[in-house]
């Protein structure tokens, strides 16, 4: 099993991408919700340290999946201030 998957001829981080398609789906509307940030940010802080593929993953979500306001603004200031710490 891949840890991978390649969009456009970039690597990203696969568990990632399938958490952003899944809070998408199904029930809510289709946006990404601060409870889903919270998902997506306890994924990329599990390994301790905030990789290049993971950066470019999350860059990849933020670009083409919809984010509430309140999520968007609560992931960056999050991530910004766990990776400015490592």
């Amino acid at each position: 099993m891949s840890y991978y998957t390649t969009i456009d001829g970039k690597k990203l981080d696969k568990n990632l991408m399938e958490l952003a398609e899944k809070a998408v789906k199904g029930t809510g509307d289709g946006r990404i919700s601060i409870a889903d940030a919270e998902g997506l940010l306890k994924a990329v802080k599990d390994g301790g340290i905030y990789t290049d593929v993971e950066k470019d993953t999350m860059e990849y979500i933020r670009d083409n999946f919809q984010w509430t306001e309140g999520a968007d603004k609560w992931f960056r200031t999050q991530i910004s201030s766990w990776a400015a710490q490592g």
